[in-house]
């Protein structure tokens, strides 16, 4: 998880990439920040590159694209893990919120 840096990473019950069916719609955490998902995150070598005192893993990007390769109009097949999201209602999030898929 610290080699791709996300802001939020929500815990489930599903396996494999349940992120995929998430642009378009709603996230709600906690009690209070509400989130619009707009696109999958499109993966590039720079996360097989040494950082902080991780090393260097090649496997990482390869492993992603191996069992996640998304079209993405307008910009080809990528190998995508993860999604960004705008937030459109502010609040606190702790660690262990429930949080809403819409």
């Amino acid at each position: 998880m610290r080699r791709y840096r996300p802001n939020v990473v929500l815990d489930g019950d599903d396996s494999g990439f349940t992120e995929n069916g998430w642009p378009g719609r709603g996230i709600t955490l906690g009690d209070g920040p509400e989130l619009k998902v707009s696109i999958t995150v499109m993966r590039c070598v720079m996360t097989t590159l040494a950082q902080s005192d991780l090393p260097a893993d090649v496997d990482t990007l390869r492993t992603i694209a191996k069992h996640n390769r998304l079209e993405i109009p307008g910009m080809g097949v990528w190998a995508c893990a993860g999604v960004y999201a705008d937030v459109t209602a502010g609040g606190s999030v702790s660690v262990g919120d429930a949080y809403v898929v819409s």
